[in-house]
């Protein structure tokens, strides 16, 4: 009997793989960012600053950033279907919980809590997509999946946020719980069993190894600063444009601030695309040029006009997840033989620490600088971002 290869698109399996990390990247996405909608409210009813407010995005992605490797280990030892199920199941309950608590400290404990169970899907989605999918499909494949991840943090925020109008952003962030439940369910229906998985028992030394051997490679660092410069800055415009646009001159009441999340539609859209595209012209000029266009759109929003604005947003978000969906899928396909799921849970760990570290810091900028400073900050990163990956990423294309 032929080995097998991995699913192709038109098969049943391939279809159902699909749409299995569809709904886990749904189930994930909608839980970790549905606070962002409501930050606002959130403070204004805590008593705390806009960046203190902010942690309760930072706390969830902090757990996240710690728990990858640890989840990647997991899915080494016990499969990566079973990993993501229990990660899924778990963040799920502590996030129908999180809402309930009375104090900001306790919420963000249980946010921690949350997004270091969460960590298990984005840990070990791409190594499961890369083993189990052909090899010649998996960058569009990749895609899919990164779409998905963008229709959940889309309806995270959209279900979360118009309560925050009514004065009840909690139950807001427990809707957007309960919705993941669904998503959890139907990421378990759905998902086939691994064909291609063969478990290995866990060896700390083995897994030093691994991880320096991705840490030595100029090209899995360049993708790693990708991660943190692109998603910190990413993260930290959805965290204070609602402040922004609250305030005068704009004073936009929260209900259509929570509807500017709908720029994640060009995500959506642009990250399928852009694997698709990269199969055709190479993965770096895609790259590039999606850092280029995430650039333009946040230039876009200093215009002093809410029509501009929107569309600054939805070119920004379009740019990112354009170069997500490359860098993210870049990743394991390029790693040391052998560490493929380490590759991808280092780059989800830079992922997370940018959207922690700089979604944070990034709260301090707007405080003493404005809106202008937070643009100028983010234009910045994707500037630095850019200029890594043509300086690492363009050897090692001449290389192979």
């Amino acid at each position: 009997m032929a080995e097998f290869a991995g699913h192709r698109p038109g098969e049943p399996a391939y279809r159902r793989l699909i749409a299995a990390l569809f709904f886990a990247g749904v189930a994930t996405f909608a839980q970790l960012y549905s606070p962002q909608a409501v930050l606002p409210f959130l403070a204004a009813d805590l008593g705390v600053e806009p960046a203190t407010a902010a942690l309760a995005v930072s706390a969830s992605t902090l757990g996240l950033a710690v728990a990858v490797i640890p989840w990647s280990v997991a899915a080494d030892r016990f499969g990566r279907r079973t990993t993501m199920s229990v990660g899924v199941v778990t963040a799920t309950a502590v996030g129908l919980l999180a809402p309930l608590v009375p104090s900001i400290g306790l919420f963000l404990a249980a946010r921690l809590v949350e997004g270091a169970a969460l960590g298990a899907v984005p840990a070990v989605a791409l190594a499961y997509l890369s083993e189990e999918v052909h090899a010649g499909h998996v960058v569009r494949a990749a895609g899919s999946y990164i779409a998905g991840t963008t229709v959940g943090g889309l309806a995270g925020r959209l279900i979360a946020g118009p309560f925050a109008e009514w004065g009840m952003w909690r139950v807001g962030v427990f809707a957007a719980a309960a919705t993941c439940a669904g998503s959890a369910a139907l990421f378990l229906w759905l998902a086939p069993r691994a064909r291609r998985f063969t478990p290995a028992p866990v060896r700390l030394r083995a897994l030093g190894r691994r991880l320096r051997a991705n840490l030595r490679s100029p090209a899995q660092l360049a993708l790693y600063a990708q991660a943190f410069l692109l998603m910190g800055g990413f993260v930290a415009v959805y965290n204070y444009l609602g402040f922004m646009l609250a305030r005068p001159p704009y004073d936009v009441p929260q209900w259509i601030v929570s509807l500017l999340f709908l720029a994640y539609l060009g995500g959506t859209v642009s990250s399928p695309r852009a694997g698709a595209l990269a199969g055709r012209i190479g993965r770096l000029p895609v790259l590039l040029g999606s850092t280029a266009v995430m650039g333009a759109g946040v230039l876009l929003t200093l215009v002093p006009s809410v029509v501009v604005i929107v569309v600054g947003l939805v070119v920004f978000t379009a740019g990112f997840f354009g170069a997500h969906a490359i860098a993210s899928g870049w990743t394991p396909a390029s790693a040391p033989a052998g560490t493929a799921a380490q590759a991808s849970s280092l780059y989800y760990l830079a992922y997370y620490a940018g959207s922690s570290a700089l979604g944070w810091a990034l709260g301090l900028v707007f405080a003493g600088s404005g809106w202008a400073g937070v643009v100028g900050a983010v234009a910045a990163l994707c500037a630095l971002a850019a200029w890594c990956a043509a300086a690492a990423l363009r050897r090692g294309v001449s290389r192979r």
